[in-house]
C-alpha cells in the first residue's frame, strides 16, 4: 500500500482546492477572453508578449474568488511573485505603477459592468 504524500506543498494544494471548491467561482471563458483583451497584457507589469495567467486581485486564501471583478490577467513572473500578497503592498515593494493599475482596474470594472457580460 502506498504511503500518502504529506509534503508541505501537497498539504497546501489540498487546502487550496477545498477553498476554491467552497467559493462561488463564476468566471466564464467569455469573461476571461474579454478581460485579456481589455488589459492587453499583464495587469501588473504591462508585459504584452508573455503568456497570461488568471490572478485573483484578492487572493483565494484571503477570501477572494474567481469572478470577473476579482481576476486580472498577469504574466507568470508577476503571478508567482505576488502569491497571496495584498496587491497594492506587493506593487509598492516591486516598484510597479500602483496608481496606473488601480485606475485601469476601476475603468475595466466599469466597462464590464456596462457590458453586463
Amino acid at each position: 500500500m502506498a504511503t500518502p504524500n504529506r509534503s508541505r506543498a501537497n498539504r497546501y494544494a489540498r487546502r487550496r482546492r477545498k477553498r476554491v471548491a467552497a467559493a462561488d467561482n463564476d468566471l466564464t471563458d467569455l469573461q476571461w477572453d474579454r478581460l485579456r483583451s481589455l488589459w492587453a497584457g499583464c495587469a501588473y507589469c504591462g508585459a504584452e508578449d508573455a503568456a497570461l495567467q488568471k490572478d485573483c486581485v484578492l487572493a483565494i486564501s484571503r477570501g477572494g474568488r474567481y469572478t470577473v471583478t476579482n481576476v486580472v490577467p498577469c504574466c507568470r513572473s508577476c503571478n508567482a511573485g505576488k502569491c497571496n500578497a495584498e496587491v497594492t503592498g506587493w506593487m509598492r515593494r516591486k516598484k510597479l505603477d500602483e496608481k496606473r493599475f488601480l485606475l485601469r482596474y476601476a475603468e475595466i470594472r466599469a466597462l464590464l459592468a456596462d457590458e453586463d457580460i
